[in-house]
């Protein structure tokens, strides 16, 4: 019986790996792809993995990781686009080259990848999965917004595309995952204090949200809970268009409420901390 196979980008990562090796347990062949070789080592003892090194933000790379999956299949069940980078900082003050990066990672990232291997998906008439975040269904918070907008786009982008691929029989799903302990998580911390360093208007702000954000940290879930859902979502005969996995409860709460209630919550958890 021939192996199913899946590429998975940000292999590297915390998510990534447990992608990677719940479904190489589960009898497929997977080329992990991550821009950093070294993430990717852990992986490399089984035979089933196919290290690739990736720049998602680099045409050429992408183009010269396509040539070696291509060279070891005609056909690939599965895209599963885990590559991302986490922002934090005011609107008003990050600079516009860490933004631009945000967006070129989270967003434009997945679009090259998923242009570039179509061929091979359409081959299997196979499924693109595209990891958002529970940021991309609930109202951006704030000091959050770089890495909102990205996945915000991502909502958008996979709505569209799962559309249009419909036409070729090739499913397109979103997930939107609270929050898992991955370096990602683990470095929140990092992102408030750059934010922090970043700005001279709401320092005392940021300081407290990073406080709270160090809470999630704790509520974290165990990676191979979403790595489960998403091996769903590349089997199931009729996959949801959208799974949300594990959202962070308090802020799923606060989303019930109405617009204006949220921002006055909001606003009531930093004036505090606000000093003009």
């Amino acid at each position: 019986m021939t192996k199913r196979t899946a590429l998975v980008t940000g292999a590297g990562g915390g998510l990534g790996h447990a992608m990677v090796e719940r479904l190489v347990a589960n009898g497929w062949k997977v080329f992990a792809a991550d821009i950093n070789e070294d993430s990717l080592r852990t992986s490399m003892h089984d035979p089933d993995v196919l290290p690739v090194i990736v720049d998602v933000t680099d045409p050429e790379s992408i183009q010269g990781a396509y040539e070696a999956v291509s060279s070891s299949t005609d056909r690939l069940d599965g895209i599963v686009n885990f590559a991302g980078i986490l922002g934090l900082g005011s609107l008003t003050d990050i600079p516009e080259e860490r933004l631009a990066r945000i967006l070129d990672v989270n967003v434009m990232g997945t679009y090259r990848v998923n242009k570039q291997f179509l061929p091979l998906v359409e081959a299997a008439q196979g499924r693109i999965v595209n990891i958002s975040s529970e940021t991309g269904w609930q109202s951006a918070a704030p000091f959050n917004g770089p890495y909102a907008m990205s996945k915000y786009a991502i909502e958008a982008y996979s709505t569209a595309l799962r559309r249009e691929l419909a036409l070729l029989g090739i499913k397109v799903i979103t997930i939107q995952p609270g929050p898992f302990r991955t370096d990602m998580v683990a470095g929140i911390e990092r992102a408030f204090s750059q934010a922090e360093s970043e700005t001279t208007k709401f320092d005392g702000v940021i300081r407290k949200l990073k406080k709270l954000a160090a809470k999630q940290i704790n509520s974290a879930h165990d990676p191979d809970i979403l790595a489960q859902v998403i091996e769903t979502a590349l089997t199931a005969k009729r996959p949801k268009p959208v799974y949300s996995v594990k959202p962070d409860p308090l802020r799923s709460a606060l989303e019930k409420l109405p617009l204006r209630a949220i921002d006055k919550t909001y606003f009531t958890v930093m004036r505090r901390a606000y000093k003009k």
